[in-house]
């Protein structure tokens, strides 16, 4: 994948730059634009010879939920006229280590058997920034085999007080 990360890189580094007086929404609108650019189909539509680059760029607009800002518009314009939308992703990733690097947070990702409310949530990224010693941008996923308790990533660093690991670790201990 360093292949991928030295083509995004480029289109990060000028988005960062450009945006600088609203990182936030455009950080919204490019993890839009993102999810949707990680669809096979919408990859192997945008690479049909057939299809033009004006009919990829009217399907990507239909189907993100909000209108997309004039900025938005032109940068998905430029990925889709170089061929890069299949970077997209990668894109959205370094420009969102970019902000992150900025503001001093990280991205913590909470996998969890069950749906976490919000109040607790608050609660479970507080310890968390304690336990990482940063600020954390939290987000939730549900993960059914956990059975139980949550596991958490930041960047490459790992938390895991789930009861699948746990079962695992006696496991490890009983065949040992």
């Amino acid at each position: 994948m360093a292949e991928l990360a030295t083509i995004a890189r480029p289109y990060a580094e000028a988005l960062f730059k450009s945006s600088q007086a609203d990182l936030n929404g455009t950080s919204q609108w490019l993890d839009a634009l993102a999810a949707v650019a990680g669809n096979p189909q919408l990859l192997q539509y945008a690479g049909n010879p057939k299809v033009t680059d004006r009919q990829v760029f009217d399907l990507i607009c239909g189907v993100v939920r909000e209108p997309l800002p004039q900025p938005a518009q032109n940068f998905l314009r430029t990925v889709i006229q170089n061929g890069r939308l299949g970077a997209l992703p990668e894109i959205a990733a370094q420009f969102r280590a970019m902000k992150n690097a900025q503001s001093g947070a990280s991205d913590a990702v909470v996998y969890s058997a069950f749906p976490i409310p919000a109040e607790r949530l608050g609660e479970v990224a507080q310890t968390l920034e304690r336990r990482f010693g940063r600020r954390l941008n939290v987000t939730v996923q549900e993960d059914s085999s956990l059975i139980g308790g949550i596991r958490v990533v930041v960047g490459d660093e790992v938390l895991d007080t789930s009861v699948k690991a746990r079962l695992e670790q006696m496991k490890v201990a009983l065949t040992a």
